[in-house]
């Protein structure tokens, strides 16, 4: 089916739908998709929801996460996102870009574009990866005060609010911000570059009854746990943010490597989609089908 005829979403905002998945028993496994095609990938493998990184989305521009991008640059990942794939699409938000009206902006900025829910954190500009050092961290009456303002403006949209303060304050401290998040009208809290899991275990034990959200990211602070285990732990979210686009970089960088080398692309077909799982991906025939069920060529008559 093509997103022209995805009339069975319109009953329940993409807010509604993400929240109703968070709310059920077991864990959400959120992917990163970088763009459209990797959202429908996600999607045909079995996932409800996607999450779009701003670390990949910067990386997709040939830029470094260091929250140098617009709302509305964000915006375009995020119409295509939902777009191809249909699912509720967590954004990452930043810093929410500047101050309260800013955040209340980039909050509908974001509805209207599609997205299900957004999270924003407590670094200054300019942010880092959650997972380098040296992050400096807001006020946390400002951070505060940025989540009443996004709390405000939101018509469905589900708000997540990030802590870095686990590397800096320790647990204690990211808690007590985790709990004045929570005051301000946030839904749910992501606490940032833990690294055991017993800092895991421990967070979640002293936010009871919230909804929490893991980072699982490679070539970080967190160890590999699986999904299942992040849930034993008392997390409702895991997200895998930047993985899909390592994966497609990684194998263009070989692409590229062997066209140099040998002057064709021959030595790489058999790693390359074909042509004909692009079209089914994509769902070609069903866009060719649905326009020759409703255009039809007339020919004006003569005299």
């Amino acid at each position: 089916m093509t997103y022209l005829v995805g009339a069975d979403l319109a009953d329940r905002s993409a807010g509604e739908r993400f929240r109703t998945l968070v709310d059920r028993s077991h864990i959400l496994g959120i992917p990163g998709a970088h763009n459209g095609q990797a959202g429908i990938q996600a999607k045909d493998a079995g996932f409800e929801a996607l999450y779009l990184s701003g670390a990949a989305m910067t990386a997709s521009m040939g830029l470094p996460d260091l929250g140098m991008i617009t709302v509305d640059e964000v915006a375009f990942f995020v119409r295509q996102v939902a777009r191809a794939s249909g699912l509720p699409v967590l954004v990452d938000g930043d810093t929410g870009y500047g101050e309260a009206l800013n955040v209340m902006h980039m909050v509908r900025t974001f509805e209207d574009a599609g997205a299900g829910a957004v999270h924003i954190e407590d670094q200054l500009l300019p942010k880092k990866c959650g997972h380098l050092n040296d992050k400096k961290l807001a006020d946390p009456r400002d951070m505060a005060a940025k989540v009443a303002a996004a709390a405000k403006a939101r018509r469905h949209l589900y708000l997540i609010a990030r802590t870095d303060a686990a590397a800096s304050e320790g647990i204690d401290g990211a808690v007590a911000r985790a709990k004045l998040y929570i005051e301000a009208g946030a839904d749910a809290i992501f606490p940032e570059a833990l690294t055991s899991r017993e800092m895991f275990t421990e967070f979640a034990k002293r936010m009871p009854g919230v909804p929490l959200l893991a980072n699982m990211t490679e070539f970080g602070r967190t160890p590999f746990f699986t999904a299942a285990e992040f849930e034993a732990m008392g997390y409702k979210m895991v997200i895998w943010p930047v993985s899909s686009l390592r994966v497609a970089n990684k194998a263009q960088e070989k692409l590229y490597a062997a066209l140099k080398r040998d002057g064709t692309t021959k030595a790489m077909v058999d790693e390359m989609q074909t042509r004909a799982e692009l079209y089914a991906t994509i769902r070609l025939h069903d866009y060719e089908a649905l326009d020759a069920s409703i255009v039809e060529t007339i020919v004006p008559k003569v005299g």
